[in-house]
């Protein structure tokens, strides 16, 4: 079994996540935006007027269950507040936003998992 660095995994579960995203439909247009406040993993257009914010989690054991308890209250806001900084520095007003969670495990089987949780907040 391959092991890989916390960055190393983290990289390689946004990139599963991304093509997740993409085999979706979705339209990506941002990965790991960055301010002085934070980060946001992927930023996706889902059809012309929704704008979806996506927080990747990334595991390599079996302690993967709770994806829908990841991201906390606390970690919601942040990205609600990443996404409102995002969002006023476009010139495309867009008429809906999300906040998805995609969580990638990899390792235990050749093809990573994937749990995709829609509209978290």
């Amino acid at each position: 079994m391959t092991t890989f660095t916390r960055a190393e995994l983290g990289a390689l579960g946004e990139q599963v996540a991304v093509e997740h995203l993409q085999g979706l439909g979705l339209r990506i247009l941002v990965r790991n935006w960055r301010c002085r406040y934070g980060e946001l993993d992927v930023i996706a257009a889902d059809g012309d007027d929704t704008v979806v914010f996506v927080e990747v989690k990334t595991r390599s054991g079996d302690g993967f269950g709770g994806l829908e308890h990841a991201v906390t209250p606390r970690k919601l806001g942040r990205i609600r507040r990443l996404a409102g900084i995002w969002l006023a520095g476009q010139d495309i007003r867009w008429r809906q936003l999300r906040i998805d969670v995609v969580g990638v495990r990899v390792g235990r089987c050749r093809v990573p998992e994937i749990m995709h949780l829609r509209a978290v907040g």
